[in-house]
């Protein structure tokens, strides 16, 4: 069976233009939904933060309206209650990707606090897209994508991808008040970006990488990883 790294924000919130801090974390469904497929399949699951802080999961997506009703909701609460690897997690910089055979980033608005500039996370994204072993990054983790510059240049460059749109930002209503918009920002490092209808499971595979648009895209993210790990 195959072991898998999932990196994952450490951020309990999001500074937004004006200063203030808006509380956030990692979404639930995009961390809970690729790990009961993937464990449930045999696969060995192992976390990874900055600084290996204990990850804040944004309490909004536990919502009953955002997990599809409160059966999803205590589906999810169960998921993560159940996950230990989330109460001890490793360091990113202490991570050695020969022991992976693949990585996984869950978004929630908590990259694009904390990921985007992190050293470990940008060498472990530039290193396993090197490697040709699977990368999937999903929603908003694709932010970490930012933290891969070398002089503005990164490895992403030309390849295709897709993450939180600008329009669903706007929809979330974080779009007027963010200090930077992804997709913008993922258009700047000379991607080809790529994107399916709003709110739609929607996912992109270039190669070894693989990226999903929102947090309805983490479940064929994860369907797409257990067909390439059989």
């Amino acid at each position: 069976m195959a072991k898998m790294l999932f990196v994952v924000s450490g951020a309990t919130y999001l500074t937004l233009k004006d200063g203030t801090r808006y509380a956030t974390g990692y979404w639930a469904e995009e961390f809970a939904a690729p790990y009961k497929a993937l464990t449930e399949a045999g696969h060995q699951v192992v976390v990874a933060t900055p600084r290996g802080v204990t990850p804040n999961v944004d309490m909004m997506s536990m919502r009953p309206e955002m997990a599809g009703g409160i059966e999803g909701a205590l589906e999810l609460e169960a998921i993560i209650r159940s996950a230990e690897v989330m109460r001890r997690p490793l360091k990113l910089s202490d991570v050695r990707l020969e022991d992976y055979d693949a990585v996984y980033l869950p978004g929630g608005h908590g990259p694009m606090e904390d990921l985007w500039v992190d050293a470990d996370a940008g060498r472990i994204l530039t290193e396993q897209l090197a490697s040709g072993r699977p990368l999937a990054i999903v929603c908003h983790a694709p932010a970490a994508m930012l933290a891969t510059r070398i002089h503005g240049v990164s490895p992403f460059k030309g390849y295709r991808v897709t993450c939180f749109t600008n329009d669903e930002e706007e929809a979330v209503g974080l779009a007027s008040r963010t200090r930077w918009l992804l997709e913008d920002e993922l258009q700047g490092l000379g991607v080809e970006f790529s994107r399916g209808e709003i709110w739609k499971p929607y996912m992109v595979e270039d190669r070894n990488l693989i990226t999903g648009q929102n947090p309805h895209s983490a479940a064929i993210l994860a369907d797409r990883l257990l067909q390439i790990l059989k």
